[in-house]
C-alpha cells in the first residue's frame, strides 16, 4: 500500500514538471528559429509581383535572344579574389571587345553590393577592377557587345 501512495505523488509532480519543461523547450526553439529567420531575411525579391508578372513574356523573349547568341562563359576568381570571365562564341572563338559590368551581392543581404567593372585582359578574358571579400557572393553580370546583351549569374565562394 505504501508503494502505491508514493508512486502516485511521484507521477503527479513529475508529470507536471515534464509538461512544463516540454513547453519551455518548444517556446525556446520557436523563439530561436524566429530570431534567425528575421535576422537572415535579406528583403523582398520584387516590390510588386503583379507588375513583374506582366513583364514575363518580355523576359522570355530576352532569354531566347540571349540563347541565340550561343555564347559560352566560365566565371571564377583568381588567387587574389579578382573575378575572371572567359567568353567564347558558338564557334569557340573569343568574344572580344565587350563591355562587362557586374554586381556582387551577398546571398543574405548582410553586406553591401559591390559594383565591378571588368576589363579585357586578353581576347575573351575579362578581369574585375576590384577584389571580392572572402565569403559567398552571387554575381550578376551584364555583357554588352554590338547592341547584343547577355545576362549571366554565377555563385562565387
Amino acid at each position: 500500500m505504501r508503494d502505491a501512495v508514493s508512486s502516485r505523488r511521484f507521477t503527479g509532480w513529475h508529470m507536471t514538471a515534464i509538461l512544463v519543461g516540454f513547453f519551455v523547450v518548444v517556446i525556446a526553439v520557436n523563439m530561436v528559429m524566429a530570431t534567425v529567420a528575421v535576422r537572415s531575411f535579406g528583403g523582398t525579391v520584387v516590390d510588386n509581383s503583379y507588375v513583374e508578372s506582366q513583364k514575363f513574356n518580355a523576359y522570355l523573349g530576352q532569354a531566347r535572344a540571349q540563347a541565340a547568341l550561343g555564347w559560352h562563359q566560365q566565371i571564377a576568381t583568381d588567387a587574389g579574389r579578382h573575378v575572371m570571365l572567359w567568353l567564347d562564341d558558338e564557334a569557340g572563338a573569343a568574344v572580344k571587345g565587350a563591355m562587362v559590368r557586374a554586381v556582387a551581392q551577398h546571398p543574405l543581404g548582410r553586406a553591401a553590393d559591390i559594383a565591378l567593372v571588368m576589363q579585357e585582359e586578353r581576347p575573351g578574358r575579362y578581369v574585375s577592377d576590384r577584389v571580392l571579400p572572402a565569403g559567398r557572393w552571387q554575381l550578376r553580370v551584364t555583357v554588352t557587345r554590338d547592341r547584343q546583351q547577355r545576362h549571366l549569374m554565377a555563385e562565387i565562394d
